[in-house]
């Protein structure tokens, strides 16, 4: 065993050893019962094929549009049916399942348990920077499975070896840890996989990076640094008031240091990224065909590995069986989703000011094609219009290119046009991806541009002023964007009034931002970044909701009072549109009188729709409620579930089918 590769070894095992305790709960197990621990995690390929096996990424699956929809309920995005997040009072306790389990964090720790040892000892066949970048693999992926359990629950225990079956001894060990704690820990595991990873793994970017394990530091610690910032003074931080965690695992907590060593620590590993990836080119077409535009093509090309961006992707493969069907639903049909009237005016012109400005030259929304003439580039190349070109490969009988339609804002759920706004991100020219279930363009999990937009944000809170890199990568944004680079123009001209009926984000903590170089890095944030399913990550830990305790939002859609109702007519001229309320008839669009905007949940006026008067918020729901089974295993009395090690979060009753008490 060489001296370099013994004191790597040493100083991630060191590393280790420095972390927090601990701990574990009453679910844990020995994974893999049916393999022999003696015979397995001998040999390169042991190692290669037991972490591949708990990647569990959110990538393309099921029916629908893909990983495009995870902003659904959001005000990004809209889809027929709504949730109950936005209704408090009817997001419930569960009763059992819920995300409160171990069985990931079980598996890395078996791993690391079993592997660690002989690794260190030099037991291990194989090639020894395989075998380094495989440790590596497991560090993140306890580090991606532990982020999962802090942005859903905030506190949690923290686990670092498997433990026998004895309750006494696992409930002592499912003592949740206050969540700065944990995110400490998740760095720590962090830093490990840094040390291993290779920069270019085996079998490509197919697996994890190096850069990708600096990306997921940067946004683990901007997370937190900022969930600390702006819901600081709450029951929702270690020692807030009414924290329901135990005084004196916070003895010596010091909010605002925490703050900053997090920033730190946003920044630091954002830079890693940004200053070493540059961004894909766009050739800045109208989004009439973009098929051979790299940053279009980037969301929908068969093969990731040859673009620089991409950090991390999953591959398909039809022929195999391994495929989706999102562009069933992209090219095809609307997919049950949309964009809202919100999102899309919060883009601005490509001269760089906002819609209502003046001077910014912008055409109106009679239409969707209207919608996106001289806009930001990313608003004309990924959303939808009527007359849009969808086949490169195929023609109608004529010849002529087929080309896409107007939005059938009337379908099934399945199909629908949600909002009139069309989701176009993911989009293949190519037929055969949209015959059903023949999908296999590959699905990005991490892509570096959002280590660009970490460093923008965690260097702005922490110094008060964009500083030479951050001023260099969001110029790099905007220029790729086909926005007037000098964000300056933006900020200047931005009126936070108006920015209010757009965007959540224009507030944190109930209150209005009049900070208007903050504001814009958000919203930079929201563009960049549309339909990949970081909105609602975004929108907690800016603590962007509270305003609607009070001021409730109705989420709307295209202008559909106007030249656009003319769509919708049949063969003798007759409107298809039923409004609201129209007597014995079902409605299927929201009333003209109400606004020119379509109300997706303003159609059905029952009580029945509890979201007809808009989205509403609670505190509570920023974090999830822990289901009660856990909560009755590790009581010392059952009737009386105070009694338990673990304790329910802010506002979260201890009785199952109820809703936040908040």
């Amino acid at each position: 065993m060489n001296q370099k590769y013994s004191i790597k070894k040493f100083m991630v095992i060191a590393l280790a050893a420095l972390s927090f305790t601990s701990c574990n709960d009453f679910l844990d197990r020995e994974p893999l019962s049916n393999v022999t621990p003696n015979d397995y995690l001998w040999s390169e390929a042991d190692l290669a094929a037991y972490t591949i096996n708990q990647y569990d990424f959110p990538t393309h699956s099921g029916w629908g549009p893909g990983t495009f929809a995870t902003d659904n309920n959001t005000d990004n995005q809209a889809t027929s049916s709504y949730s109950t997040r936005w209704v408090p009072g009817e997001w419930r306790v569960p009763q059992s399942g819920g995300d409160w389990n171990f069985s990931a964090i079980r598996n890395c720790n078996y791993f690391l348990e079993t592997v660690l040892p002989r690794w260190q000892a030099g037991e291990i066949s194989g090639n020894a920077d395989n075998i380094d970048h495989y440790v590596g693999e497991a560090y993140f992926l306890r580090a991606y499975e532990y982020f999962g359990k802090v942005e859903t629950y905030g506190d949690f225990p923290i686990v670092r070896r498997t433990l026998k079956d004895e309750m006494a001894e696992l409930k002592a060990a499912s003592v949740r840890r206050p969540r700065n704690e944990v995110a400490h820990f998740i760095l720590s595991d962090l830093d490990s996989a840094i040390m291993l990873l290779q920069d270019n793994p085996p079998y490509g970017k197919n697996r994890i990076s190096k850069q990708a394990a600096y990306l997921m530091k940067s946004r683990v610690a901007l997370h937190e640094a900022t969930w600390l910032k702006y819901h600081k003074g709450t029951a929702q931080v270690p020692g807030g008031p009414g924290w329901p965690g135990d005084a004196a695992t916070v003895s010596g907590f010091n909010i605002d240091t925490e703050i900053d060593y997090f920033l730190t620590q946003a920044m630091n590993a954002a830079a890693e990224v940004a200053d070493a990836v540059s961004l894909v080119e766009n050739t800045k077409d109208d989004g009439y065909d973009s098929s051979t535009n790299p940053y279009a093509q980037m969301f929908a090309d068969f093969d990731l590995d040859g673009y620089s961006e991409v950090l991390l992707w999953r591959e398909y493969d039809a022929s195999l069986g391994i495929n989706h069907n999102v562009n069933h639903y992209v090219n095809q049909n609307g997919g049950n989703t949309g964009f809202t009237r919100g999102f899309v005016d919060n883009f601005v012109m490509a001269n760089g000011l906002p819609i209502y400005d003046d001077a910014s030259g912008y055409a109106g929304d009679d239409s969707t094609q209207m919608v996106k003439i001289d806009r930001d580039n990313r608003l004309q190349l990924f959303m939808k219009v009527p007359g849009d070109l969808r086949y490169i490969d195929k023609q109608n009988t004529d010849g002529a290119p087929i080309l896409e339609g107007y939005p059938d804002i009337l379908g099934i759920n399945e199909v629908r046009y949600v909002t009139g706004y069309a989701l176009k991100k993911g989009f293949s020219y190519l037929a055969a991806q949209s015959e059903g279930s023949a999908g296999s363009t590959g699905s990005i999990v991490f892509r570096a541009v959002e280590a660009y937009l970490n460093y923008i944000e965690a260097s702005y809170l922490k110094s008060g002023q964009i500083d030479a890199k951050a001023d260099q990568y969001w110029r790099a944004i905007r220029e790729r964007a086909g926005v007037n680079p000098d964000y300056n123009v933006t900020v200047n001209a931005t009126v936070m009034s108006e920015e209010a009926k757009n965007d959540f984000a224009a507030y944190s903590a109930g209150q209005l931002l009049t900070d208007k170089v903050l504001y814009n890095i958000r919203r930079e944030r929201r563009c960049e970044l549309m339909a990949e399913g970081l909105r609602m990550f975004d929108l907690k830990r800016w603590r962007a909701l509270d305003q609607l305790k009070t001021n409730p939002y109705i989420i709307e859609g295209f202008k559909i009072w106007g030249p656009m109702q003319d769509w919708y007519q049949d063969e003798d001229g007759n409107s298809l549109l039923i409004e609201a309320g129209t007597p014995d008839q079902t409605a299927n669009i929201s009333k003209s009188s109400e606004s020119e905007y379509m109300r997706p949940y303003r159609v059905v006026l029952s009580s029945s729709n509890q979201v007809l008067d808009g989205y509403r918020w609670t505190a509570a729901h920023y974090l999830s409620p822990i289901a009660i089974q856990h909560f009755i295993i590790t009581a010392e009395n059952t009737s009386d579930l105070t009694t338990s090690t673990i304790y329910q979060n802010p506002g979260w009753p201890l009785e199952a089918n109820s809703g936040a008490t908040e």
